[in-house]
């Protein structure tokens, strides 16, 4: 079994505060996958630009412009 970092209640939660009424099982689970996925090619992209720019810490700006490649805006 593959455990996740976040936890189911979590994704609930977010789901609830978009507006669902009902939300399954399923599609809280579906949420933590895709969320994790996400999370990770972002944390990624990130430690590429602060290697690139030579840091071994990564900043909130590198997590910031590695996730502008998932928003919508």
């Amino acid at each position: 079994m593959v455990t996740s970092e976040f936890g189911l209640s979590v994704m609930y939660r977010i789901l609830k505060k978009a507006g669902a009424e009902r939300v399954s099982d399923e599609s809280a689970n579906e949420l933590r996958r895709i969320l994790e996925e996400i999370g990770v090619s972002i944390a990624k992209n990130a430690i590429e630009m602060s290697t690139h720019a030579g840091r071994k810490t990564i900043k909130s700006e590198d997590i910031r412009l590695a996730a502008k490649q998932f928003s919508k805006f």
